[in-house]
């Protein structure tokens, strides 16, 4: 019996939520372990990363990628979740806005900083969601969280209210949060009113599926999972003997030659093939994650 097992790149459309993507993966795949790395919103569309099979003990590897998105904001109107989706709480004239004076603002908001999550969002305190408590009028205190803007441009369109812009940010950033800020920074309210995702680490959404070409592909019996090492290019690799190979999957501590900057390590098998994740142990290697050696498509 072979087991599915891989990364899997979908183009998530509007109107669902990503774990809806992940349960049609899984009935398509007939396979339970299905999840995914970075929520996108019913909202906003584009890259999700997600991890079949075994790979599934992989995601955090691909948690932690800086991602890049694209959208609009539109000023002039603020909504209870900061989105599009959200009630309307008020209107409010919008100055005249010069690419100067926005651009400035925009820079203004680059590097390391703190955010506080917003209320109407899947972050849990004390046991619930806090988009449940804000449906019961409540409002709670959120903890900030250390996030990083690497890129934040704009640019005018047509619509004087209406912005497109780019950024690039670590995870954990909230995008409509970010866009906030950026109108009370120009005098004014604003939301988030479309989002894309175009990347997530080393991840292109040029290279997904949709749902209706991922399914497609499995009925013309193509390959649409991806290899799991895409999940560890972060890491150092090492090339493991068959010996070595077999006494990492019996649990066992290794000695490895050469030096490692990382704490982890990537094993590579003689076939090329992920093994698994060595964490250091003093001298020693000790195995972390082990992939199962069962494996069909997208296994190597």
């Amino acid at each position: 019996m072979t087991t599915s097992n891989g990364l899997l790149l979908i183009d998530k459309p509007q109107g669902i939520t990503s774990h809806d993507v992940v349960a049609r993966v899984r009935l398509e795949l007939s396979e339970r372990r299905v999840g995914h790395a970075g929520t996108l919103d019913p909202m906003a569309t584009g890259l999700l990363v997600l991890a079949v099979g075994p790979s599934t003990r992989l995601l955090r590897f691909a948690q932690g990628e800086t991602k890049r998105y694209s959208g609009t904001v539109t000023f002039g109107v603020a909504t209870d979740s900061l989105d599009a989706d959200g009630q309307v709480l008020e209107r409010r004239a919008v100055p005249t806005l010069s690419a100067h004076d926005v651009s400035e603002a925009a820079s203004a908001m680059l590097g390391a900083q703190r955010q506080t999550p917003p209320m109407v969002s899947a972050l849990k305190v004390g046991g619930r969601r806090l988009h449940a408590l804000a449906r019961e009028g409540l409002e709670v205190e959120r903890v900030a969280r250390d996030i990083t803007i690497g890129e934040f441009s704009l640019r005018a369109t047509e619509v004087p209210e209406v912005w497109e812009f780019d950024v690039t940010c670590s995870v954990g950033t909230y995008v409509r949060v970010l866009l906030s800020d950026l109108a009370n920074r120009l005098g004014t309210l604003g939301h988030l009113s479309s989002l894309r995702r175009l990347a997530s680490g080393e991840h292109d959404v040029s290279d997904a599926l949709t749902l209706l070409a991922f399914k497609q592909a499995l009925e013309v019996g193509q390959e649409v999972l991806q290899s799991p090492r895409l999940f560890v290019t972060g890491l150092e690799h090492v090339d493991l003997s068959a010996d070595e190979e077999r006494r990492m999957r019996m649990g066992q501590h290794l000695e490895l030659p050469g030096t490692y900057q990382g704490s982890e390590i990537a094993a590579i098998s003689e076939d090329a093939s992920l093994i698994g994740v060595l964490r250091r142990r003093g001298e020693k290697w000790k195995p972390e994650v082990v992939l199962t050696n069962d494996t069909g498509s997208g296994s190597r």
